[in-house]
């Protein structure tokens, strides 16, 4: 009697929990390396300020949330409720702690240490989640990190008294970081995407009376073409964010935080040397290289993990067929 190798459903199964988040992060890396290009048009144009910014992005939202949770089912439980809204307070607030921050201190030092929240998500998911990382992956997450923090890097007046603005944001980086660790966590405990993400959304709306204060009420100087164009903008933001949620939930934290981290500012470097005709920094250059060696890694890696877990999995029928062969053949008194 004699059997031939066939892939099992199970094969499959095993691969795609490897590789299940690398659409959804490439397709993060698209809508907001889009979004990172010309998020800062309206501004730029307009002086449309930050916290009105913040008011339209948390209305976009309710697009992709439509979706979203369109024919799924909404998790009514406690816990679904509860990681959402941390999920969805620690993102928001952490927006509206950066608008205030930047009215307190320059970018250029800001933005490097709210360049930090990846490492506070792969730090907690490595302790809390107990994931581990081969050593490829490892590098790969370091190299990521570096470059997230050299993209954040830009020229400035090293003089620079310290101030409330730190505190500020640390508190940033600590919230986002937090945010996308139980975005993970969330999905470790069976909440589905359409259900944090519906959080998420209104957890940014429950926050919108208190950009209007930072704001000093709804401005009304300003042309039709400026929140159209917010609009527009963060609409990319909204759609990678769900899709954020997807890759973590699918994903290893302490990888998909790193790679998409890394790689969305690569797409908007690119965008704006086409666009605008901007030549990269020699930070902005560094930081590409080892995002495109980072990522590619921890990518390499997962990709190899896909392999041998179906490989694994398509040796233990193989192997049963032949236990049952030789147990066939055997003869007997």
């Amino acid at each position: 009697m004699s059997t031939s190798a066939t892939s099992s459903p199970g094969t499959a199964v095993g691969v795609a929990r490897q590789t299940g988040w690398i659409p959804y992060a490439a397709l993060l890396v698209l809508f907001w390396g889009v979004w990172g290009a010309f998020s800062s048009l309206p501004t730029s144009r307009y002086g449309y300020p930050d916290a009105m910014v913040y008011v339209i992005w948390a209305f976009t939202m309710l697009i992709p949330a439509f979706f979203a949770l369109r024919g799924k089912r909404f998790d009514h439980r406690p816990v679904a409720a509860g990681y959402g809204l941390l999920v969805g307070l620690t993102g928001a607030g952490g927006q509206l702690l950066l608008f205030k921050a930047l009215t307190m201190g320059p970018a250029y030092v800001i933005f490097p240490i709210v360049a930090l929240s990846p490492a506070i998500t792969v730090l907690m998911a490595l302790v809390a989640l107990k994931e581990r990382l081969r050593r490829l992956s490892a590098v790969g997450v370091v190299l990521a990190l570096v470059a997230i923090v050299l993209f954040s890097i830009s020229s400035g007046d090293s003089k620079t008294s310290t101030g409330p603005y730190l505190l500020l944001a640390a508190l940033v980086c600590v919230a986002w970081g937090v945010q996308a660790y139980y975005m993970r966590k969330a999905a470790t405990v069976g909440v589905n995407d359409a259900t944090t993400f519906g959080w998420m959304t209104i957890s940014g709306l429950v926050l919108v009376p208190v950009a209007l204060a930072m704001a000093g009420g709804l401005p009304t100087q300003f042309p039709w073409q400026a929140p159209a164009l917010t609009a527009g903008t963060q609409v990319l933001n909204a759609i990678g964010a769900l899709f954020l949620v997807m890759a973590m939930s699918r994903g290893k934290a302490s990888v998909v935080a790193p790679v998409t981290n890394a790689l969305a500012p690569v797409l908007t470097i690119v965008l704006s040397l086409v666009v605008y005709r901007t030549l990269p920094s020699g930070f902005q250059t560094a930081g590409i290289v080892l995002a495109l060696l980072g990522s590619s890694a921890m990518v390499y890696t997962t990709e190899k993990q896909g392999e041998e877990t179906s490989a694994d999995v398509g040796a233990a029928p193989l192997a049963a067929d032949r236990a049952r062969t030789d147990g066939e053949s055997t003869p007997t008194g």
